[in-house]
């Protein structure tokens, strides 16, 4: 069962991973167990991480695509794959990428385990930040060998999003025999594996979306108030400011707060309640809980006394919900 994933891993074992410069490269015999990849859903992750395998020396050569963007998304980023149906895709593959959205994940597999289309010794990832490998389990039970690599990044369809994985973090789960084998590819693509227990992906992938997909809508947000209040260039002036914060945020934690609620200027704070309940009421909503959220915190971290924090509250209390 474990046959394709031993062989990868030999192969490494045998290739120079710092070789010497100048003549003695040159001496290296070419990696004797690059894999042949498969990618199910060319979309953003899929077709960027297939590209990412291909530069590492990896074969590409099977994609499933239904779209005319997915179509063209493939034969743009994986020129040496062929469009196939996923069942296709698998058969043709040691390793599969399995890059669908986190909900069509389950019937994917649930659908390609019940098809029969072959899975013994094959390698299985899926790129999804909530699942581990348990959502591959019909799969498995097949003799196929179940990877999560969760590339922490957010992917535009760019032509840069392939140069974004230098350096990025995985979330990988993986069953213990498989580790080497999912620490070396996620290395091969350029980032840094970081092992997350199956019982933890639904927190670790809240974390994550609240962090970074929440963002975008608060500073999204920001932006359309401060355009209401007649700045021109919102973005010119968020940039800086919310760069200071968050690597205030990521140095300091809790210490890097600033601003009103943090000061326990609860007058400013009702002030800014007034202002958004006739600008956008939206809006408003989402300021009192990170009010109160931020008030809590500052509160546990001995910046925010307990009077002034009680001010606070009784100021959030009163905004409409």
């Amino acid at each position: 069962m474990l046959a394709s994933a031993v062989r990868y891993l030999r192969g490494l074992e045998r290739e120079d991973t710092h070789p010497m410069p100048g003549p003695a490269r040159q001496q290296i015999p070419p990696h004797p167990a690059r894999l042949t990849v498969g990618v199910i859903g060319a979309g953003r992750v899929g077709t960027v991480l297939g590209a990412a395998l291909a530069r590492a020396g990896h074969r590409v050569v099977a994609a499933s695509a239904v779209s005319d963007a997915s179509v063209a998304r493939a034969r743009r980023l994986l020129p040496d794959a062929a469009i196939k149906p996923p069942d296709e895709v698998l058969a043709a593959s040691g390793l599969v990428l399995l890059t669908v959205p986190d909900d069509a994940l389950p019937g994917l597999v649930a659908g390609l385990a019940a098809t029969g289309a072959p899975m013994e010794g094959r390698l299985l990832a899926h790129a999804s930040g909530r699942h581990g490998t348990g959502v591959l389990e019909p799969a498995t039970r097949l003799g196929a060998l179940p990877l999560a690599l969760h590339p922490v990044m957010t992917f535009t369809g760019r032509p840069d999003d392939l140069d974004r994985l230098a350096g990025i973090c995985f979330g990988v789960t993986a069953p213990d025999p498989l580790r080497p084998v999912a620490e070396a590819l996620v290395i091969e693509m350029g980032g840094e594996p970081v092992f997350i227990d199956e019982a933890n992906r639904a927190l670790y992938h809240a974390a994550l979306a609240s962090g970074a997909n929440h963002l975008i809508t608060l500073v999204v947000q920001a932006a359309d108030l401060l355009r209401a209040a007649g700045v021109p260039d919102p973005a010119r002036m968020l940039t800086p400011l919310l760069s200071a914060a968050l690597d205030n945020a990521l140095r300091l934690g809790d210490a890097g707060l600033t601003g009103p609620v943090a000061r326990g200027d609860a007058d400013t704070v009702a002030d800014h309640i007034e202002a958004l309940r006739d600008a956008s009421p939206e809006a408003l909503r989402a300021y009192v809980a990170l009010a109160r959220l931020t008030a809590d915190r500052a509160l546990a971290a001995r910046m925010l006394a307990a009077p002034d924090a009680q001010r606070l509250l009784d100021v959030l209390a009163g905004a409409p919900r």
